[in-house]
Formats: structure tokens, C-alpha cells, sequence
């Protein structure tokens, strides 16, 4: 098969793409913003597929079996679905179990949707994350086609995303590999999540792929062994602590420190407030579940193995600071790489809110100010 993996380099990509590989009639295609060696029956195509050009280039370079699309497409997806949808035989778009709406039972794939149920009308005039996923799995139940099939993973992981409720490892973990407090928050600390090992989703996709039962169907994908968010952190504190010969110390605030930026706080209240779990039988009828990995030994062995070459990605300085006022704790400023976030960092450790509005309006207005510049300079 010709398979076109779009955005294949990620927790779930990189796994599903080794999976697809050891089928020796397999040709996968992967696009990567980056460079990669293609080898054996993986090539590799660099270039940003979010471009709607590049895409339809993409898209003419073979008579595609199936295409797996990790990318996010933000509005024009409705524009570009029906060229996706008339270049292969199977789409399989990749959505998120965060659509699902609040369950006190197991979650199935016919659990209602935040989108279907809500009644919170400022929710639901934006695009959040949610509520952006529903809306593309309506477009390609509404194409009046049935070749595509709908994944939607829970919570994943890997040796280099290790989350803690809200958290990415950038939030919580490199506080503790630079001597200060992990801040958690006893609002989320008892809900319970699903998280599930990057390679087992891969499994997971790898499954239905060509399988003709999975078209027009949607899939979670997720293991069976929900913890608490309380449970999941102290499965890292055991480890760091094995690593570091000493207890790493955490503060337990009353909520989430996130809600003091208005980006995040959706995330906390129609995702990490919701207790998670749910019935996989629909995708046990192609891949047995039961061999997943156990979230104790998993999120273990891939924090383990992070700890012996730790990198973070951008750090985002104005939470270090909200979490710094908490514990009374102070980030060098050498250690903020720009002046910029320099800032930040001290306007959000010392709470200077109208500098901060202020600071953000200047931006905003020199963003405008460029903008026009460039339009009028053409």
C-alpha cells in the first residue's frame, strides 16, 4: 500500500510509521517540516503540509491508499477535506477525546459531544481545541462519503511528552531538574485520566488501516487502566526521586494555576475536571487492547529514559513566574534566554497586572503597526 503519513513525527507518528514499515509491501510517506533520512520503505518529504500548495502537490504524487493526518488545519479545512477525501481510499484524520462531553460510565464512541450538549454559549462561540475537532469530524460525516475513518486518542505520552494534568513536562518537570517546586493543583489531582503510551495508539491506527469495517467510523483509542492525576504524579516523584537520591518537593494550590491565563482555562474545565475512562471494545474488534502497556511501567520507563537526556522545548516563562509567586521562589534571570521573556517573567512574578495589559497592548499594536507596514509597502 501507498500510505501518506501528514505530520508523522510526533508521539503517535514516529511509532506508527515504524509499525507500517515492517509490512514489506508498505511505501510510507512522511511529511516533516524538518530533514529525515529516508530509508528502506520510508520516504520522507520536507516541506510544511499545512500549506494549502504544497498539500495538493502532495496529494498528485501518488494514487494513495490511505492517508493518516496528524496535522491541525484550523478553518480551511472545510476547503481542503474534499481534495484529501478524492485522493485516497481511506482518510484517517486524527481528532482528540477531548469532543467527548462529561461521563460518570465508561466512555463509548456514541458518549454525547461538548459540541451536542453544551450550554455554555460563550463556549461555544469559540474554537476551542474540543469544540474545533467535533466541528472537521462534522464535515466528514456530513461529505456524503464514507472513506474516512475518525481517531480519537486520549491523553498520550512518550520518552518526551510527560504530562501532569494541564501540564506539559516544560510546566512541572523542568522545575524539578532546576531545584524548584513542582506546583500542582488539588482540583484536578483526583480526577481520573486515561493515559495512554504513544506506541499503543500507533498500534491502534495501524490497525484499521485498509480494514473496509473502519470506514465512515470513528475509534478512541485509549488503554484500560485510568488513574488518578494524583497517582500519575506520584509515579513520577518515585522516579525522580530514585534518579536524584532525595524527595522533590511539590505545592498543592487550592486550583489550577492556569486559570490565570485566559488560553487555558477551557482545557481545565471541559477536559481536566471530567473523570476519564472508557470502553474500548469497538477498537479491541482490531487490536487487542489487553497488550497495551500498563500507565504504572509506562510513564516509568519513559521518564526514566527522558531523565538521561532531558530536553525541553519553549518554556513559557510568564507560568514559570505564576508558579514562582506561589512557592515564593525566584527563577535567575540568566537563565530566561530573552530579554523579552526576561519581562514577562518579572511581571508575572510580581503580579504588575496593568504593566502587563499595557505590555500586551504595546505588542499587539506593534504587530498591527508591522502588518500595515508590510501591506502598504508591497
Amino acid at each position: 500500500m501507498n500510505i501518506l503519513i501528514l505530520g508523522g513525527t510526533g508521539a503517535m507518528g514516529v511509532p506508527l510509521v515504524n509499525d507500517l514499515s515492517k509490512v514489506a509491501t508498505n511505501n510510507i510517506y512522511v511529511t516533516s517540516r524538518k530533514k529525515h533520512i529516508s530509508e528502506h520503505n520510508i520516504r520522507y518529504i520536507q516541506g510544511n503540509a499545512c500549506d494549502d500548495n504544497i498539500l495538493m502537490d502532495i496529494l498528485k504524487l501518488k494514487e494513495w491508499d490511505a492517508i493518516v493526518d496528524f496535522l491541525v488545519h484550523g478553518e480551511k479545512f472545510e476547503h481542503i477535506l474534499p481534495f484529501i477525501l478524492d485522493s485516497t481510499k481511506q482518510y484517517v484524520f486524527i481528532s482528540s477525546a477531548r469532543v467527548y462531553s462529561e461521563s460518570d460510565s465508561p466512555i463509548t464512541e456514541n458518549t454525547p459531544r461538548l459540541l451536542d450538549v453544551s450550554k455554555d454559549d460563550e463556549y461555544l462561540k469559540t474554537n476551542e481545541y474540543a469544540l474545533a475537532k467535533a466541528r472537521q469530524e462534522n464535515l466528514l460525516f456530513n461529505s456524503g462519503r464514507n472513506n474516512f475513518t475518525i481517531i480519537r486518542p486520549s491523553i498520550t505520552y512518550n520518552n518526551y511528552r510527560l504530562q501532569l494534568g494541564v501540564l506539559e513536562k516544560e510546566n512541572w518537570l523542568y522545575r524539578a531538574l532546576h531545584g524548584r517546586t513542582i506546583v500542582f493543583s488539588n482540583d484536578i489531582a483526583d480526577k481520573i485520566t486515561t493515559n495512554t503510551l504513544g506506541d499503543d495508539v500507533a498500534k491502534g491506527i495501524a490497525s484499521i488501516i485498509g480494514q473496509k469495517e473502519a470506514l465512515s467510523q470513528a475509534f478512541h483509542i485509549t488503554c484500560n487502566h485510568p488513574l488518578k492525576w494524583r497517582d500519575v504524579l506520584e509515579i513520577y516523584l518515585v522516579v525522580l526521586e530514585k534518579h536524584f537520591g532525595k524527595k522533590i518537593p511539590v505545592k498543592y494550590t487550592e486550583k489550577s494555576t492556569n486559570f490565570k491565563f485566559k488560553d487555558r482555562i477551557y482545557q481545565i474545565i471541559y477536559c481536566r475536571y471530567f473523570n476519564r475512562s472508557y470502553d474500548n471494545s469497538k477498537i479491541n474488534q482490531f487490536c487487542d487492547i489487553q497488550l497495551f502497556t500498563d500507565p504504572h511501567k509506562g510513564l516509568t520507563d519513559c521518564l526514566s529514559t527522558f531523565l538521561w537526556n532531558p530536553s525541553f522545548s519553549y518554556i513559557d516563562w510568564r507560568i514559570e513566574a505564576v508558579n514562582d509567586r506561589v512557592v515564593n521562589e525566584r527563577t535567575p534571570l540568566n537563565e530566561i534566554p530573552s530579554l523579552k521573556d526576561k519581562i514577562y517573567y518579572l511581571l508575572y512574578r510580581y503580579d504588575l497586572s496593568i504593566l502587563i495589559l499595557s505590555l500586551n497592548y504595546m505588542i499587539k499594536a506593534l504587530k498591527t503597526f508591522k502588518h500595515k507596514i508590510h501591506i502598504y509597502g508591497k
